[in-house]
């Protein structure tokens, strides 16, 4: 855990309260939250059903990402006074606001996967960054 007084953690936390986008990866960010947050969109689940739904991730993990998408009013646990006590967790208001978002998301992680895994990669990586201009002459062709 970080000292809270940090320069790290000072500036971790002033760019979670100037950036959406930062506060926004903050809290969905990682690598099983997005997994969790997709998987409930399928409507409410007991924990062995998104441990199942889940593949590889381990039971501590599971149980440490949603405490924590409950703590930031992602998730909702319920607890049903039953015994065995039933525990079931579906997604909040502001975690179904993330629907369309985390479906583009897999969309477009889906998309690049199978040009990058494609056989004809060699196009992949003669593509222009964003923001960056492709000169057509070299720089020794244009001394010359």
């Amino acid at each position: 855990m970080r000292k809270k007084n940090s320069t790290n953690s000072i500036n971790e936390e002033a760019l979670k309260h100037g950036c959406g986008m930062s506060y926004t990866l903050s809290v969905l960010g990682g690598r099983w939250k997005p997994a969790i947050l997709f998987t409930l969109l399928k409507g409410k689940m007991r924990y062995s059903e998104l441990r199942k739904n889940i593949a590889g991730v381990s039971e501590r993990m599971l149980v440490a990402q949603l405490r924590e998408l409950e703590d930031d009013g992602m998730v909702k646990r319920i607890i049903y006074p039953e015994v065995p006590p039933r525990v079931e967790y579906e997604l909040t208001t502001m975690g179904m606001e993330t629907a369309p978002m985390l479906r583009h998301m897999s969309a477009w992680g889906n998309k690049h996967r199978q040009i990058i895994q494609s056989d004809d990669s060699e196009s992949v990586h003669n593509l222009p960054a964003v923001g960056v201009k492709k000169t057509t002459a070299s720089k020794k062709e244009a001394v010359a």
